[in-house]
């Protein structure tokens, strides 16, 4: 029955969060599409030119930079020491994009660290107990469901602090790449800046709800599989 409590608390979170932070993911689809904008920064640098001038304006070029066409998701990886560039070139996003990674190149290296290691462990952690738990080995499975909730809140505390970090600095960082390359007008950029600021606005909360709800659906999967088994 306690599994059953889990569940229905776990829904309730979900839900409270999503109207608390006003997640609105239609209204960020919206805002990206701008062909407008779009066109602007299709006669702006090439991604890899954007990267390479921030991390020079950072004074970080010492990074591995890799352009892959296959993927949409732009990632700074500290194992390696890269950023991975997506194939974002046909969206004015694509400079914040490009500084939010740049930033993450500069973040503290234990901060870094920490995050990859716990991130691996707990993921590693979940599917473990998973199939202790399908096999009958796990004798009290609520021990480790409240493992999983510490090992998910030390994750969203990490990921949450560099996350929000480089999404606040890239539009400004952003803007100074594009001031001090003097790419496009004065008035072009400041638009562009505008359009940043007003996805941030949506941006930020709709990343800590998907950062805490991916913790919380490990925890519903987990209870459902107590449940069946």
């Amino acid at each position: 029955m306690i599994y059953i409590y889990i569940i229905i608390i776990a829904v309730c979170i979900l839900v409270l969060l999503k109207i608390i932070l006003g997640v609105n993911v239609k209204k960020i689809k919206d805002l990206i599409k701008n062909k407008e904008l779009d066109d602007l920064v299709s006669t702006f640098p090439s991604n890899i030119d954007v990267v390479k001038g921030i991390l020079k304006m950072l004074k970080n070029e010492n990074i591995n930079i890799q352009e892959e066409k296959e993927t949409k998701t732009c990632l700074y990886l500290i194992n390696g020491n890269k950023i991975i560039i997506a194939n974002i070139s046909d969206t004015f996003t694509r400079i914040q994009t490009m500084a939010h990674e740049c930033l993450h190149s500069i973040q503290n290296k234990k901060n870094l660290w920490a995050q990859y290691i716990i991130a691996n462990f707990y993921l590693l952690y979940f599917f473990i107990i998973i199939l202790l738990t399908l096999f009958h080995i796990i004798k009290t499975p609520y021990v480790h469901i409240i493992i999983l909730s510490i090992l998910g809140i030390i994750q969203y505390v990490l990921k949450s602090m560099l996350e929000m970090d480089a999404m606040i600095k890239a539009k400004y960082l952003a803007r100074d790449y594009l001031k001090e390359y003097k790419i496009g007008t004065e008035e072009e950029v400041d638009r562009l800046i505008k359009c940043y600021d007003e996805l941030n606005y949506l941006g930020i909360p709709a990343t800590n709800y998907y950062l805490i709800r991916n913790i919380i659906i490990k925890i519903l999967i987990y209870s459902l599989i107590l449940l069946i088994v």
